[in-house]
C-alpha cells in the first residue's frame, strides 16, 4: 500500500487468543495443517483491514511502514519437531519487504516477501523451523522503512520424523469364554516410542479381527465349532511398523449342539481321465451351521481323498479300467451327509496325457523338510526348518545329517531354515545357498559342501530382510540366467510390498556374490530397490521357470484368494490394495489362477514339460495344471493326493524324471523338531519317471517336443557351453555301460553336437547341467566331447540352428564294455560315434526340436 501516516490507529500490545488446536492420536506420519489468521494475532504498528479482495478469514494485517512493526502468531504445536510455516501475503509494490522471523525470541533468519504484482494478488512463502510442543510465539518483524507485506495468514504443517522403531510384542495373551463360534482374548499392551494405534488378532498369518491401540481385550465371534486354533496378537504403530507376535494360545472350539448333516453333494461328474487318474467335480453342499468342514471321496467303499475343494483327482489307478466314485460332505461337528450320486469312469489306455503323477514310493521320514535340491550325482540336500540342519538324502532313502546352519533361529511360527539352492557351478565351487531367519533379520547365506563335508561357517550374501513370526517367504532358486531369485514375504507389514526401498513383499534377483544385477528393473534407483525383480507380493513361496524361460510364482493370500502368478520384470502384483482379483486391482498385474485361501495355501512350485505342480499347505493337496500353448495362462487345475500326506510344502523334479514331495505337518508355533513326523515321497509319471524297459526320457521336454531355450544358444545368446538337459532311462539287460550322442538330423543329416560315454552301468540318469571337462565331474569316470574347439569341446553343445526349426536326437546306447576302447580327448566326433556304435548292444532315441538362435 501507499505510505500511511503514523497517526493511523495502532493496535500495539493487543492480544487475541490463538485458535484452539485439538490433538488427536496420529494415524500417519503427517499432522493436519493448521491455519492462523493474521487478524487474530498480536499486532504492533499495524492495522486490520479488508479493502483488498482475495484474503481469507475476516481481513488482513497492513504493517505500518516503519522498521520494527510486527505480527506475532501463537502457534499451538501438537508435537515437537520440524514444522513448515507458510505465510500468505500480498505486496503491490515493486520492492521486496523482508521480515525478521523469531520463535519465542530466537532468531530464525530473514524471510523475503517479493512483489506479487498487485495488492489483490496473494502468494505464499515458507520457512522451516523447530517448534516445541505447546504454544510457540512466532513473530515476523519488518526490517525496512517500507514495513512488511499485507499479511493474510500463517499455516503450520508438522512432518513427523520417520519412525522406524516397531512396538514391543504384546504379551500374556490368554483365551477365555471359548464357545463353539467365539472366544475372548486378553493381552498385556505393547509399548512404542510414539504410540500403538492398532492390534491384529491372527490365526497363523491371517487376521481374524483388528482393534484400536487402546484395546487389550476382544471377542472374536466368527470361529468354527470343533476346530483347532492357534492365535497370536501383533501391534502396529502409526508409521505401520509391526511388532513381533505375542505368545501363541492354542485351543479347540467345542462342538455345537448341531446334529443335522449337510445336504448331499450334487452333480458328481467326471471332468477328465488319463491312464492312471480320474478327475472329479461336484456341486457344493450346504449346512445349517453355515460351514462345510470337508468332502470325502470314495472309490467303492474305500475313502481315497479328503478335500475342502469342490474337485479332486484320484491317482494311482490302472489303465483301461472302470472305477465308481461317490462323495460325502462333513460339517465341523462330524455330521456326514448321505452319498452323492455315483459316477463311473474308465481310465484311458497307456500313453495318455501323462501330466498327472502317481505315487511311486516313500523316500524318508524327516522332521520338517522345507526345501529340496539335487546334486549332480542324483543325491538331494534338504533343509530341516526347525532343526536348522541340512540333510543329505539318497534316492534309496539313506539320510545323513551334514550339519547345522550357523546363526539360524526360529520365530515360533513360519521362520527358521527355509530355502536351499545348489550352485549351478557346484562341481567347481561347491557352493550351496540358504535362506534362513537370524537373530535380527532374514538373510541369504552361502556355505560349501564338497560332497563329504559341510563348512562350519556361512558367508552372508544378502542381509536386512525383515522377519516376523509370519510372512517370511523363503524360497530361493537359480534361474536359467544364472541369477539367484528369492521370494520374500511382507513380514506382517503390508506397506513393505509397495515400498521398493524395502526388501520385503518382493521377488528379488541377485548375483551369486550378493551384488545386484545391473539389468534389474530398478537398479538405477539404488539401495534395496536394486534387488527388486517384482513387487506387490504378500507371502510368495514358489518359483519355477517354463520352457520359454518365463518365471511363475505361487503366493499365499490374506483371507480371500491365493495366487499363481506369471511374473513380469518390474511388475506390480497389487498387494495390499489387491488380493487375487479382490479389492482395488486396476493397474496391477492379475494372477493366472486363484483359489480360496481355505483350499490352497500354495508353497513350493515346480514345472515339468510345461506342467505346473504346486504343493498346497492349507488345502493339503498337490495342484497340477498345464501351461497353455501361448504360454500366457493355464488350463484346468487338478487337485491330487487330497489329505493323503497332510500339509504339503515342497515339490521338486528329480534327475531321473520324477518328483519329490515333502510334507510339513505340525509346522505351526515352531514345529516339533524332536519328532520325525513328516515324509519325503517320490511321485512318478506314467510312461516316464523311472522308465520301465530300455527307454530314454527327459523331465525337461516330452518326446518330439521343443527343447527348452535354456539348453540352447538362446539361453545365453552364445553357441556352445550350454546347460545339458536332465535325462533318465531304464536298464538294458546285461549292459556294462551307457553312452548318449546328441545330433542335429535336419534334412536327413547327422551333425554331431555332443557325446558322453563310459557312463557306469549302475547309472539310470544324467542330471541337468553337467559340468565341463573331458572327464565329466561326478559321473563315475564318464567322458564327454562336443563339436567346436577349446572350452566348447568339453561341455554340452546345445541346439543353435539360427531361427529355422531343426529336429534333434538324443540316442542312448547300451554298451558291452565299461570303457569304450580307442577314444581320447583328441578323437573327433565322428570317431567317437563310430566307436560307441561298435560297442553298442542296443539303442533308443529321444527326439526334440529347436529353432534357437544366438
Amino acid at each position: 500500500m501507499a505510505p500511511r501516516p503514523p497517526w493511523r490507529a495502532v493496535l500495539a500490545g493487543t492480544a487475541v487468543a490463538a485458535l484452539g488446536f485439538t490433538a488427536v492420536t496420529p494415524v500417519s506420519a503427517f499432522a493436519a495443517d493448521t491455519d492462523y489468521e493474521a487478524e487474530n494475532a498480536t499486532i504492533s504498528q499495524g492495522a486490520v483491514e479488508s479493502n483488498h479482495a482475495g484474503y481469507s478469514g475476516t481481513g488482513f494485517v497492513n504493517f505500518d511502514n516503519v522498521v520494527g512493526s510486527y505480527v506475532e502468531y501463537s502457534v499451538n504445536a501438537a508435537q515437537a519437531g520440524t514444522h513448515t510455516l507458510t505465510f500468505r501475503y500480498a505486496n503491490g509494490t515493486a520492492d521486496n519487504r523482508p521480515v525478521k522471523l523469531t520463535v519465542d525470541g530466537g532468531d530464525k533468519g530473514t524471510v523475503d516477501f517479493p512483489a506479487t504484482g498487485a495488492w489483490t494478488t496473494w502468494k505464499t512463502v515458507t520457512a522451516t523451523v523447530q517448534l516445541t510442543a505447546g504454544v510457540n510465539k512466532v513473530r515476523t518483524t519488518a526490517t525496512t522503512a517500507n514495513g512488511g507485506p499485507n499479511a493474510d495468514k500463517l499455516t503450520d504443517t508438522f512432518t513427523a520424523p520417520t519412525d522406524g522403531e516397531p512396538p514391543s510384542a504384546p504379551s500374556n495373551l490368554s483365551a477365555s469364554n471359548i464357545l463353539p463360534t467365539a472366544a475372548t482374548f486378553t493381552w498385556t499392551a505393547a509399548t512404542d516410542n510414539v504410540g500403538v494405534v492398532r492390534y491384529e488378532i491372527n490365526r497363523g498369518g491371517n487376521v481374524l479381527k483388528t482393534v484400536d491401540g487402546n484395546t487389550t481385550s476382544a471377542t472374536v465371534d466368527n470361529l468354527t465349532p470343533n476346530t483347532a486354533y492357534d492365535i497370536s496378537v501383533g501391534a502396529f504403530d502409526a508409521a505401520g511398523n509391526p511388532s513381533q507376535q505375542s505368545n501363541v494360545v492354542t485351543f479347540t472350539t467345542p462342538p455345537s449342539n448341531d446334529t443335522t448333516p449337510p445336504t448331499v453333494p450334487g452333480n458328481l461328474r467326471t471332468t477328465g481321465v488319463t491312464a492312471n487318474s480320474v478327475s472329479l467335480a461336484w456341486n457344493a453342499s450346504t449346512d445349517n451351521g453355515g460351514t462345510i468342514a470337508g468332502y470325502d471321496v470314495y472309490q467303492g467303499a474305500t475313502k481315497v481323498a479328503t478335500t475342502t475343494s469342490l474337485s479332486t483327482t484320484v491317482t494311482d489307478l490302472n489303465p483301461n479300467t472302470s472305477y465308481t466314485f461317490t462323495v460325502k460332505a462333513r460339517d465341523p461337528d462330524g455330521n456326514t451327509s448321505a452319498a452323492s450320486n455315483a459316477v463311473t469312469a474308465k481310465t484311458s489306455a497307456p500313453g495318455g496325457a501323462g501330466g498327472i503323477p502317481e505315487y511311486d514310493k516313500d523316500i524318508a521320514k524327516v522332521d520338517l523338510a522345507w526345501s529340496v535340491d539335487f546334486l549332480p550325482n542324483g543325491n538331494a540336500l534338504a533343509t530341516e526348518r526347525d532343526r536348522f540342519e541340512i540333510l543329505l538324502v539318497t534316492p534309496s532313502g539313506q539320510k545323513t545329517t551334514l550339519g547345522k546352519v550357523p546363526g539360524a533361529v526360529g520365530t515360533n511360527g513360519e521362520g527358521g531354515l527355509l530355502g536351499l539352492a545348489i550352485s549351478p557351478n557346484w562341481a567347481s565351487d561347491h557352493a550351496i545357498y540358504l535362506y534362513h531367519t537370524a537373530s535380527g533379520d532374514n538373510r541369504i547365506v552361502k556355505m560349501t559342501y564338497d560332497g563329504s563335508t559341510l563348512s562350519s561357517t556361512s558367508t552372508p550374501v544378502l542381509t536386512g530382510i525383515a522377519k516376523n513370526r509370519y510372512h517370511n517367504g523363503g524360497r530361493i532358486k537359480f534361474g536359467p540366467d544364472g541369477k539367484l531369485y528369492a521370494t520374500v514375504g511382507d513380514a506382517k507389514n503390508s506397506d513393505n510390498a509397495q515400498n521398493k526401498s524395502s526388501l520385503n513383499g518382493k521377488i528379488l534377483r541377485l548375483n551369486p556374490d550378493g551384488s545386484a544385477p545391473s539389468d534389474n528393473p530398478f537398479y538405477a534407483t539404488g539401495g534395496n530397490a536394486r534387488y527388486v525383480w517384482s513387487y506387490g507380493h504378500r507371502n510368495p513361496q514358489g518359483l519355477a521357470w517354463d520352457s520359454r524361460g518365463q518365471l511363475w510364482a505361487a503366493e499365499f493370500g490374506e483371507s480371500s484368494q491365493d495366487e499363481l502368478n506369471l511374473i513380469q520384470k518390474g511388475g506390480n502384483f497389487g498387494w495390499p490394495s489387491c488380493e487375487g482379483t479382490q479389492g482395488s486391482c486396476s493397474g496391477y498385474i492379475a494372477p493366472k489362477k486363484t483359489w480360496p485361501t481355505s483350499q490352497a495355501g500354495p508353497s513350493g512350485l515346480e514345472i515339468v514339460n510345461d506342467w505346473i505342480y504346486i504343493a498346497g499347505v492349507t488345502g493339503e493337496q498337490l495342484f497340477a495344471t498345464q501351461i497353455n500353448a501361448a504360454g500366457t495362462g493355464v488350463g484346468t487345475v487338478s487337485t491330487l493326493f487330497s489329505g493323503r500326506w497332510g500339509r504339503l510344502r515342497s515339490v521338486t523334479k528329480t534327475p531321473d524324471g520324477g518328483l519329490w514331495l515333502t510334507s510339513t505337518n505340525n509346522d505351526k508355533n515352531g514345529g516339533t523338531p524332536s519328532v520325525l513326523d513328516n515324509v519325503i515321497v517320490r511321485l512318478k509319471f506314467p510312461g516316464g519317471g523311472t522308465p520301465s524297459g530300455f527307454k530314454l526320457t527327459s523331465s525337461a521336454f516330452a518326446d518330439n517336443a521343443t527343447i527348452p531355450d535354456k539348453y540352447t544358444c538362446a539361453g545365453d545368446g552364445t553357441a556352445g557351453q550350454d546347460p545339458s538337459p536332465p535325462l533318465a532311462w531304464g536298464a538294458s539287460d546285461g549292459a556294462k555301460g551307457y553312452a548318449v550322442v546328441f545330433a542335429d538330423v535336419a534334412n536327413s543329416g547327422n551333425k554331431l553336437h555332443w557325446a558322453i560315454w563310459d557312463v557306469p552301468a549302475s547309472a539310470r540318469s544324467l542330471p541337468e547341467g553337467l559340468g565341463a571337462g573331458y572327464t565329466v565331474p561326478n559321473q563315475g569316470g564318464a567322458k564327454q566331447k562336443a563339436m567346436g574347439s577349446g572350452a566348447n569341446a568339453q561341455k554340452f553343445f546345445g541346439p543353435c540352428p539360427g531361427g529355422s526349426s531343426h529336429p534333434y536326437t538324443f540316442t542312448l546306447y547300451a554298451l558291452n564294455t565299461a570303457t569304450v576302447p580307442g577314444l581320447t580327448s583328441s578323437s573327433t566326433m565322428a570317431q567317437i560315434e563310430t566307436a560307441i556304435k561298435g560297442a553298442s548292444t542296443g539303442s533308443v532315441v529321444l527326439r526334440g526340436k529347436s529353432s534357437a538362435a544366438a
